[in-house]
């Protein structure tokens, strides 16, 4: 069930009690587990954190702790899903779940016992009504006694052909309800898509206890940013939280500079910013910045000598010398830095790319560091999904949670240059497909295989660098068709999992188009199609539209995914 009041029915519940924290490996996963951190440390709750990157784990973990645990919080993951189906708890558990994914599963909705729903209301949820899909089996039952009173049998013999009638009237109702409930429960769990950010949540509980700090704050900027840089939501929407949270932002970093006022040097200040489209450009080169950016480099077609000529004339225009533009961005022209941003979005006016600039955060640690809260997001996805061999998936998980810290920012340095070394990868991959025309339309879908052996394919066997090559590669793919009917089209695309096991991970995206809503309907239609080919598919990702697929079934299991979305 959804719970109404966060502070009494959630906060106050659990903080007299162990709590058990499931967290899912995503950035705004981290954000919001920092802020709960934070709260739990305020008021000494003593908690256990436990990392899961799938079902697999999440399933394995609880085994391995529902003895200890009554209260288990579970943050980005488990309301997709029947949980209590997944996990087969005691009937004492209680579950409290936060989390992005949409739809909501039914049963979780209607559950009022155990499972709780930390889920904002005003996500239009458009849960279907109890009625439409559950049903007393008593009410079917009750009618069918017998009556032998000892009447006449004329009298009798009436009364068994009416309950005859009554019998195959409720028979035939039931059927009805049963298709009108298949028809509802396709409607509402046929896309899926994501709502408002756990982290922004938990900065809500956070607010409402009055223990809403300036750190919690950046942690929840920080989710919904992630959340924006992965289209998981529309811009609208984004655009509608930022102003949330910059009111927020105006409450906390609200200083009257006099004299008695003035900030201490090292202090943390957080602004909101108008500024460019650029990934990491004030840690790296501007050059480099618009080459790996996807949105420069799909629109330029930076893949193609035409397309780097026309960055040349870009730069040409702008009137930056070259030697300035290729050296480190904090290393520029003083004179040439302070109108960059004015002078970027006018040219890029010029070549047709309006959007060139963004609403967004940043924020400064003393007078030294400052980064964008997209620097932020790109450094911790990749912490947390190094490819490094030295450390299991949880220390890359407890590393992405560290860099976090303002304390850690060695660590969040680390981050930013395996971001450099991951963003350069994915254009050098993207530019490659296109080359050598591996993206290919399959009918009603875009297909893309990466093969064993492509430099840098092992970057691309986690799912989050999978997913967010495959939306890089449909915007620059949609740049450079001139077929209009590949651009309204979904991507579906394959990378290498492992070889000893020849397993492959296969990810489904949603149609480009600035209209789009963001809803992906590939979860069920990749459920459909490997049901009535008995392919060996595993779901294990908390993302339904991502799956682990054997290699040697992927033609059949394609041939039905085509005959399935004609």
């Amino acid at each position: 069930m959804f719970v109404s009041d966060f502070r009494k029915e959630f906060y106050e519940v659990v903080q007299s009690q162990r709590v058990l924290l499931f967290v899912a490996s995503d950035v705004d996963a981290l954000c919001a587990c920092k802020i709960l951190q934070a709260l739990f440390q305020c008021d000494h709750v003593q908690y256990t954190l436990v990392p899961v990157s799938g079902w697999q784990e999440l399933e394995t973990a609880f085994l391995e702790h529902k003895e200890q645990f009554h209260y288990f919080i579970l943050i980005n993951c488990g309301a997709n899903v029947d949980l209590l189906d997944i996990l087969q708890p005691d009937e004492d558990t209680i579950f409290f779940v936060c989390d992005t994914h949409r739809p909501v599963n039914v049963v979780n909705v209607y559950n009022d016992t155990q499972i709780k729903l930390l889920i904002k209301q005003d996500d239009d949820l458009e849960v279907p009504a109890y009625e439409d899909i559950f049903r007393d089996e008593e009410e079917d039952e009750e009618h069918s006694g017998n009556d032998s009173d000892g009447s006449e049998p004329s009298e009798k013999r009436t009364r068994l052909e009416e309950e005859i009638v009554e019998q195959t009237m409720r028979r035939r109702q039931r059927r009805e309800w049963e298709a009108r409930r298949r028809d509802i429960l396709f409607d509402y769990e046929q896309y899926e898509y994501h709502g408002t950010s756990s982290a922004m949540v938990m900065f809500e509980l956070a607010w409402m206890l009055s223990k809403d700090l300036n750190d919690m704050l950046w942690w929840a900027i920080v989710g919904l940013t992630d959340q924006w840089v992965q289209d998981k939501i529309t811009q609208m929407k984004y655009v509608t939280d930022v102003g949330v949270l910059q009111r927020h932002v105006s409450r906390h970093n609200h200083r009257n500079e006099d004299e008695e006022n003035t900030l201490s040097v090292d202090c943390t200040r957080i602004s909101f910013e108008y500024d460019l489209r650029l990934v990491l450009y004030q840690h790296w080169s501007l050059h480099d910045s618009l080459c790996n950016t996807s949105y420069t480099a799909a629109r330029f077609k930076l893949w193609s000598v035409h397309g780097q000529k026309r960055l040349q004339e870009f730069l040409a225009d702008m009137g930056l010398p070259l030697k300035q533009v290729k050296q480190k961005f904090q290393a520029m022209d003083i004179s040439l830095k302070e109108n960059l941003r004015e002078m970027i979005e006018e040219s890029a006016n010029k070549f047709g790319m309006k959007d060139m600039r963004v609403q967004t955060f940043s924020i400064h640690f003393g007078f030294k560091h400052k980064f964008l809260a997209s620097d932020v997001v790109f450094a911790t996805m990749s912490l947390m999904e190094s490819p490094e061999k030295d450390g299991s998936g949880t220390d890359h998980f407890i590393q992405a949670l560290d860099s976090l810290s303002r304390s850690n920012l060695d660590k969040l340095y680390h981050g930013l240059e395996l971001a450099k070394k991951q963003l350069r990868a994915t254009q050098q991959t993207i530019a490659s497909c296109l080359c050598t025309n591996l993206v290919i339309s399959q009918g009603p879908f875009l297909y893309c295989s990466l093969m064993e052996g492509t430099p840098d394919v092992m970057l691309f066997s986690r799912p989050a660098s999978l997913s967010l090559l495959s939306k890089h590669l449909l915007k620059s793919f949609v740049c450079s068709t001139k077929n209009r009917r590949c651009k309204l089209l979904p991507l579906v695309m394959a990378a290498p999992l492992s070889m000893e096991h020849g397993t492959v991970t296969v990810v489904g995206i949603p149609p480009e188009t600035d209209s789009s809503d963001r809803k992906n309907f590939f979860g069920r239609a990749f459920e459909k199609a490997a049901e009535s080919t008995s392919s060996r598919m595993l779901h294990n990702h908390f993302d339904l539209s991502v799956i682990e697929l054997k290699a040697e079934d992927r033609s059949k299991f394609l041939d039905a995914l085509i005959s399935l979305l004609s």
